[in-house]
């Protein structure tokens, strides 16, 4: 049998020592906040507007939702979905599940009644936790036709005063008689139940995927993935004692509870949250805050970049800021870093290996692959080995293209209950990614795209990814998406979506006619649409598949 050429690990040269040393992430979050109050309880450890709860107070209010479950009926290994936004009582929430021995389930609280019902039933939930909101417009309903027996509420404008109304424009509701307040039940002092501290092999969340691509699928994240990029993500940021994390990711998303969350809490640090996405917002909570570290998708840094408002101090701060959940175009790192100072890092990973698997090491800039223009995503970390294999799962040579494979202990188990989709997607405990990508010899990992995503045009392959990094490069574009659409001579043709910078013009034709200038012809969008914003996720990424329908339906 031919030894693997990657088992070398040539990545671990880009390392320092700090990188290269091996980590020993102990138990779980749970155990992160409790060393937290051993170390700086009155530390500030979440920061919401003009609110302040110290590690202390974090500790005892979630030590009492714990309790309050518990009181409830919940058992240990009992799932309890989370639906909320970025605020001081998602944290209380996730915190006081694992007090509780049960596993979360983070959902999407954009998703609707259809897509909760499935997380519900096929998670077999026992306990929902959501806004009033939410509860009265539509998830009573479909709790009703779920497991759920336990429901706790809550209003996001509790904890702060200020109630900014770009992101907090809604009122507060009566409490519904068929559920308890989340905070209120925060604050009645329950303690936490005995013996039910997470384990490191048990499943601290199922992580739906996001459905980009068909029915979600829950990954089961252990507390044992969670510590260990929480704690390489300690050892190797070289941030500050105390370091200031700002939430821009949602911590429904794998990135923001392991990357924010998770990382921010196993360095007793403080994470400054502000609800949701808003480009306002964000930059007066840098201004307020001057927070180390912060992830983000490539177009929340181009919704800022677009901020007339936005100026070099707001991003003075930063000692890190990272990016991850969708492609990053060299064009943005360069005119982010021209206007606004910091280098943007990027980073790879999925919901099945516990987010980053790959990121550019501090001290390092990643290199673009001088045929495709692809961006590098960064170099596996010390104890992770990534591969790329052709269709039949052999190794193919540095610098040629195959699938991402991954092997780690950030890896997850599988999927919850799905033995077949497990089987098929972690042969022998190895992630088969979907994304198509090369590595150089250096160990530089480059993501092309999705292997689903390749257009046929003309029996020519063509990656969506490279025609939208060409794009990128065009000054009057903020948002590019790249999708195959039907073409009865060439079986597939290009179509580019575009959204353009404020204030900006441009025309369809001419930017086909400048990704003309630039990629072979086979490669150009016969066809562009212009539009006000592309379709994202709620973690940022952009749709292809509601572009795809879109053109489909056109």
């Amino acid at each position: 049998m031919t030894a693997s050429r990657y088992a070398s690990r040539p990545w671990l040269d880009l390392l320092d020592d700090a990188q290269r040393a091996p980590v020993d992430p102990a138990g779980s979050l749970v155990h992160a906040l409790r060393r937290a109050v051993a170390e700086a309880p009155d530390r500030v450890c979440l920061a919401y507007f003009d609110a302040r709860l110290t590690h202390r107070e974090v500790d005892a209010l979630s030590d009492s939702v714990a309790g309050h479950l518990a009181a409830r009926g919940l058992r240990p290994g009992d799932r309890v979905a989370v639906l909320l936004q970025n605020s001081p009582h998602f944290v209380l929430a996730v915190l006081g599940a694992w007090k509780a021995g049960a596993t979360v389930v983070p959902v999407n609280p954009m998703y609707k009644s259809a897509e909760v019902g499935h997380v519900l039933r096929d998670g077999e939930v026992a306990a929902l936790v959501c806004t009033d909101r939410a509860w009265e417009a539509y998830l009573r309903g479909t709790a009703a036709q779920s497991p759920v027996r336990i429901v706790l509420t809550a209003c996001e404008r509790d904890f702060q005063t200020r109630d900014d109304a770009r992101v907090l424009a809604f009122e507060r509701l009566p409490q519904a008689p068929d559920a308890d307040d989340l905070v209120a039940v925060a604050r009645q002092g329950h303690p936490a139940p005995r013996g039910t501290d997470p384990a490191p092999d048990g499943i601290a969340l199922i992580s739906y995927t996001s459905g980009t691509s068909g029915t979600p699928k829950g990954a089961t994240n252990t507390h044992a993935n969670i510590m260990h990029n929480a704690e390489r993500q300690r050892t190797t940021l070289d941030l500050p004692e105390g370091p200031v994390y700002f939430a821009m990711a949602p911590l429904f998303h794998i990135t923001g509870m392991v990357c924010q969350f998770g990382a921010c809490l196993n360095s007793a640090g403080t994470l400054v949250l502000a609800h949701r996405f808003e480009p306002g917002v964000v930059l007066d909570a840098f201004a307020e805050h001057r927070p180390h570290y912060t992830v983000g998708p490539a177009t929340a840094f181009m919704a800022l970049a677009a901020r007339p408002d936005a100026t070099p101090d707001h991003f003075s701060s930063f000692r890190v800021i990272s990016s991850g959940g969708a492609p990053l175009p060299p064009a943005l790192v360069e005119k982010f870093r021209a206007g606004f100072g910091p280098y943007l890092r990027n980073g790879y990973g999925l919901t099945e290996c516990t987010a980053p698997c790959a990121s550019v090491p501090p001290g390092r800039e990643a290199p673009v692959d001088p045929v495709s223009g692809t961006l590098a995503v960064g170099v596996p970390g010390a104890d992770t080995v990534v591969r790329i294999v052709d269709d039949e799962g052999r190794e193919v040579p540095f610098g040629e293209q195959g699938e991402i494979v991954v092997r780690g202990p950030q890896v997850v188990p599988g999927y919850w209950r799905r033995p077949d989709a497990t089987a098929e997607t972690f042969p022998d405990g190895e992630l088969r990614t979907g994304d198509i990508g090369f590595m150089d010899e250096q160990g530089w990992l480059y993501v092309v795209d999705r292997k689903k995503d390749m257009i046929n045009a003309s029996g020519f392959k063509v990656w969506p990814r490279e025609v939208e990094d060409v794009l990128y490069t065009h000054p009057a574009v903020r948002e590019a998406a790249v999708v195959g659409v039907p073409d009865g001579y060439r079986g597939e043709t290009v179509k580019a979506y575009i959204s353009l910078r404020p204030g900006a013009a441009a025309d369809p034709g001419d930017l086909a006619a400048f990704c003309k200038e630039r990629l072979a012809a086979y490669k150009y969008p016969r066809q562009v649409e212009i539009l006000p914003d592309l379709p994202k996720t709620a973690s940022g990424k952009i749709l292809r598949r509601e572009l795809r329908s879109r053109a489909d339906d056109n």
